[in-house]
């Protein structure tokens, strides 16, 4: 008995899904076993911090490359998972932020910290600008916001400038892997200009 071509597609596009969610999943699994394996070397804290925040922002590169992936190929399989990279980005960035407060800022004098260390600003306001993202993510508040809805989620661009520069303001002597993922950024943003006009990447503004 042949399989219908429909069920198929969504066994395919089902175990894709699943694929995407193991391998965003992959850093925490990763963090948690070289903390069991106790192999997180001198400063066990900032490799934590260092480690969650770059996964962040590594899957917030991997949501904007879906819609490039999309036109490239013809396949709309790669902005069904768009909406799960972007929440993995958020629960990435939320542990992020909590572990920078837990290991190494502290619960205290945050306001002293943010005016003596400007990286920590850029960092809170691309946290801040990725919060209204993920609490509008479900398909129920897409129908609420109805044509608000697209230009709130511009944000994700400026977020992740803003969260490039978080990166880079910190990385001291060591700045090439940065300047890599800021030509990325570049690359990404130049095609949204292209194909969809400069007011794609403007945060509230109507097309």
């Amino acid at each position: 008995m042949s399989t219908a071509p429909g069920a198929s597609r969504s066994a395919a596009l089902l175990a894709f899904r699943l694929a995407a969610a193991t391998l965003a999943s992959m850093p925490l699994l990763l963090v948690v076993l070289d903390i069991i394996n106790q192999s997180l070397g001198p400063d066990p804290g900032q490799e934590v911090t260092e480690t969650l925040g770059l996964a962040a922002f590594q899957l917030l590169l991997a949501t904007l490359f879906m819609t490039p992936l999309q036109r490239w190929t013809g396949w709309s399989g790669w902005l069904r998972i768009r909406r799960m990279l972007g929440l993995f980005a958020f629960f990435y960035a939320s542990l992020h932020v909590l572990a920078f407060l837990q290991f190494i800022l502290g619960w205290n004098d945050l306001w002293a910290t943010f005016t003596k260390r400007p990286y920590v600003i850029a960092g809170a306001v691309s946290f801040l600008l990725l919060v209204p993202l993920a609490a509008t993510s479900t398909r129920w508040m897409m129908k609420k916001l109805g044509r608000q809805w697209k230009p709130l989620h511009r944000s994700i661009y400026p977020a992740v400038v803003i969260a490039w520069l978080h990166f880079i303001w910190q990385a001291r002597s060591d700045v090439g892997e940065m300047v890599v993922y800021g030509v990325i950024v570049l690359g990404l943003l130049a095609l949204r200009w292209r194909w969809f006009g400069p007011g794609s990447l403007i945060p509230f503004k109507r097309a």
